[in-house]
């Protein structure tokens, strides 16, 4: 809980992935892959209810030994499927959860903290227009369009890459949004969101085989680190 209200975190689980087979329950780093984001969460003190949307078989078993948190909810079979709009995942997961504040994050963020998400959740709380919240990468790095023209610089006038105005990358680590929000816009990102970047450490997102090796070579060298 947070500011007196409470927190639900929502991770969507799927059980096929097209990219890298099985990934959400290959062995990483010791453990499968979906359980290093719950346990995050169970870490997480302001996170007051963790809830695994799957259709998997094997979250719907055992998803909720994973922590005192945890809530499983099997996605009916209307909102399943590869091309299926995560903002109808999430509408089902309201219509089953009652919370103030709800965060939403993914099973193939392993890297994201703690630390990193109260932080995200205190920004909302203290904003003061802001209607939702999304982590996002900063770039300053010159940008063409497909066409070749410059997106954010003038090719005439080469400044250093570090004085170009920086351009951000919604990066799906956290999204925070409240239901009222999400009724007015029919999505977790709302009219006026507050862009909160996050560190090119935390924010890698595992989306093929080169993702998954390089994200456990960042935890296994975070380890050793902190060792």
């Amino acid at each position: 809980m947070i500011d007196n209200q409470r927190v639900v975190a929502l991770v969507p689980i799927k059980e096929h992935s097209e990219r890298v087979h099985g990934k959400n329950f290959r062995d990483f780093c010791g453990r499968p892959l979906y359980e290093h984001i719950v346990h995050t969460l169970h870490r997480t003190y302001a996170v007051d209810e963790i809830v695994i949307d799957t259709d998997s078989p094997r979250v719907l078993y055992e998803g909720a030994s994973l922590s005192d948190k945890v809530r499983v909810i099997e996605r009916p079979e209307e909102v399943r499927g590869d091309h299926t709009s995560m903002n109808r995942v999430i509408a089902h997961d309201l219509s089953q959860t009652e919370g103030d504040i709800y965060l939403q994050t993914h099973a193939t963020n392993p890297l994201l903290t703690s630390h990193t998400i109260e932080k995200g959740l205190l920004r909302f709380v203290e904003s003061e227009d802001g209607d939702s919240l999304f982590g996002v990468s900063k770039h300053q790095s010159r940008f063409y369009r497909a066409d070749g023209t410059p997106m954010n610089h003038d090719p005439d006038r080469l400044i250093r890459t570090q004085d170009l105005d920086p351009v951000y990358e919604e990066n799906s680590c956290i999204y925070v949004f409240t239901k009222e929000s999400f009724a007015r816009t029919g999505a977790r990102i709302g009219k006026h969101p507050i862009l909160f970047p996050i560190s090119g450490m935390e924010a890698v997102d595992i989306d093929n085989e080169l993702t998954f090796r390089l994200a456990e070579l960042l935890t296994l060298y975070s380890l050793a680190d902190e060792a």
